[in-house]
């Protein structure tokens, strides 16, 4: 895939838009005569006399209405065009058509209408037609965007070849039964309109935060690790194990803080310590590459040096190395840390060993480092709300709560334990369905039990953010068989660890990115899904004000 951006989609009219198969072209041959095998626009154009010309476009005019008059709107065409308005393209018919003939086919069309295209580029315009570039080109300078950034879409050798000159991506829809399509070179190929918005995502801007789920999933899939993994890429593993002897592991895992403008070094060390731990694992090295930005001094870079050294020893960890670095590529300090750990093969904690009747047991309260960095961030704003100074003052203390390695190594030494998942950005809600991905069975959770601070109640209010979207290391997913639930909940207490059991999985097989149930009062509920996490959604709101 080379990478691309979609501000513009255009479409080609006849088995594109319509319903392949009204128009016979071998017919239309016959009647205006030209030979066999020539296309029929470029045969009119080579007749020299001017009414044999009119007559032959005539011809063609004829036949076109004739189809137009009875064409329907191909598979999901309408639906695709009425979902592409809504992400904010320009959308064109580029046809070798007339313009009378796409309007009469319009007319046939429920759900969208020729207002619904930016404009509608035909064989009246003096342009070379398709297979000539001339029409992207034109059409990419009349929506005011890069002929690169322009999507084209057809169902015929014409508009591929066209796009493919004009250098536009080229998607090839094959109405599955296109055979005699085999040789041509698209960009993408697909078997109906229903898959285009799909490809048009691949070149939207993504908000800012992790790749999404679905997007990330297939390709995590499509990886093949040596025997040596012992727990390897996929949705819902945040960490990797490498077996170094028998029965012995590394365990592997990198992270960046891009975020977090306070307690940086200690954010950093406990974010990747919580899924060295959520595997059974122990941390004990530490490799940081530092990014600071242009004009940064000194002191700032040392500071932050000493403070991850700090961070380290009170952790028990050792800083073996890393990088650091001057750059225009970040704007504020960036800690990108690899941690390292060992593990037992024996007391590795799997996933994959999760079963239906498993308990679903939270750790804390939601959500920990959300309402942290919101109390931080976004004091004043908050002040000026009218939040209570003593819930600020208590909700920045949280970031001292972020870590989970207690709880993680209390679960791991119980028997019965199946999965532990920390849970960060996109919080519960996103959380939940990587659990589910990885154990590999859907999950039922319960509204009422999920316990919230205080802080976040007031905080998520204020600024209108929903709890369970929000970024909340320090609070711990653990799944466990349903006789150690109680035995469990007993050891986290005798820890001093708040722990609720909040769902159970279900004998119901996960879809590749999680299945999550919920309930509510004992009733079927909504379970929200974010395409950004309400933290950083909130932050990037406030960055005008902030910056002002």
């Amino acid at each position: 895939m080379r990478p691309f951006r979609v501000k513009a989609v255009l479409f080609d009219f006849d088995g594109t838009l319509t319903e392949p198969g009204l128009l016979d072209f071998a017919e239309i041959g016959r009647a205006i005569g030209n030979p066999p095998g020539t296309q029929v626009l470029e045969y009119i154009e080579t007749l020299a006399d001017s009414g044999q010309q009119a007559e032959a476009f005539a011809l063609l005019e004829r036949f076109e209405l004739e189809a137009a008059a009875l064409s329907k709107p191909n598979e999901a065409a309408e639906e695709t065009v009425g979902y592409l308005r809504t992400q904010g393209l320009a959308l064109g018919i580029i046809t070798r058509n007339s313009l009378t003939s796409v309007e009469r086919a319009l007319e046939n069309f429920t759900g969208i209408s020729a207002a619904d295209f930016a404009l509608i580029m035909t064989r009246d315009l003096p342009l070379p037609p398709k297979p000539a570039p001339d029409g992207i080109v034109e059409a990419a300078r009349l929506l005011d965007v890069a002929v690169e950034e322009v999507m084209i879409v057809g169902d015929y050798t014409h508009d591929i070849e066209a796009g493919t000159r004009a250098g536009a991506v080229t998607v090839l829809l094959e109405n599955r039964t296109a055979n005699h399509l085999a040789h041509v070179s698209a960009d993408f190929r697909i078997s109906s309109l229903t898959e285009l918005p799909d490809m048009v995502r691949l070149g939207l801007a993504l908000p800012e935060g992790k790749l999404p789920n679905d997007l990330l999933q297939p390709f995590l899939a499509g990886l093949s690790p040596d025997a040596s993994v012992l727990v390897g890429p996929a949705l819902g593993e945040d960490a990797a194990v490498v077996a170094v002897e028998p029965g012995h592991g590394v365990v592997l895992k990198c992270d960046p803080i891009t975020f977090a403008t306070e307690e940086l070094p200690t954010y950093a060390l406990q974010v990747n310590a919580n899924d060295v731990v959520s595997l059974g694992g122990v941390p004990r090295w530490y490799l940081a590459t530092v990014l600071f930005p242009a004009g940064s001094t000194p002191s700032a870079l040392l500071s932050l040096m000493e403070g991850i050294r700090d961070a380290c020893a009170a952790m028990g960890i050792s800083l073996c190395g890393g990088h650091t670095e001057i750059t225009g590529a970040v704007t504020r300090p960036v800690v990108a840390g690899t941690m390292a750990g060992t593990a037992f093969s024996s007391t590795l904690v799997r996933k994959s060993t999760m079963r239906p009747g498993d308990h679903i047991i939270l750790t804390k309260r939601l959500a920990v480092e959300g309402t942290a960095l919101l109390a931080r961030e976004m004091g004043e704003e908050l002040l000026r709300r009218g939040i209570d100074p003593a819930t600020l003052s208590a909700g920045r203390k949280l970031l001292s709560h972020i870590g989970v390695v207690a709880e993680a190594r209390t679960a791991a030494r119980c028997d019965g334990v199946s999965a532990l998942h920390d849970i960060t950005e996109g919080g519960l809600a996103t959380a939940s369905r990587e659990l589910s991905a990885a154990g590999g069975w859907a999950v039922r959770l319960t509204h009422e039990h999920i316990p919230l601070y205080a802080e976040t109640i007031e905080i998520s209010r204020l600024l209108s953010l929903d709890p369970l979207g929000l970024i909340a290391s320090g609070s711990l997913l653990i799944a466990c068989r349903k006789d150690s639930a109680a035995p469990l909940l007993a050891d986290l207490a005798a820890a001093g660890i708040e722990a609720v059991t909040i769902g159970v999985v279900l004998d119901e097989p996960a879809e590749a990115t999680g299945t999550v149930h919920a309930l509510r009062h004992g009733s079927p509920a909504p379970w929200p899904s974010f395409a950004v996490d309400e933290a950083a959604r909130a932050l990037a709101a406030a960055l005008p004000s902030r910056s002002g």
